[in-house]
């Protein structure tokens, strides 16, 4: 195997070690700006029932609602 080629397999597998390393990272310690938006409501919370009609209301519509928006 000339010099050439080896450097190019170590660089290959180098790089996929990092890619994955790095995507690990991000699954085991995500960052806050990724379990939160701007107001602080986490990505995944499930609508709220409105108490008067009964239906399905984002939290995000709760929110600007009462921030005035």
């Amino acid at each position: 195997m000339t010099p050439a080629k080896l450097f190019m397999h170590a660089y290959g597998w180098g790089s996929l070690v990092i890619v994955i390393a790095g995507v690990a990272w991000v699954f085991v310690f995500p960052p806050t700006s990724l379990r939160t938006d701007r107001d602080g409501v986490a990505h995944f919370t499930p609508d709220v029932e409105h108490p008067i009609t009964g239906d399905a209301v984002s939290v995000n519509t709760l929110i600007k609602h009462y921030r005035g928006d």
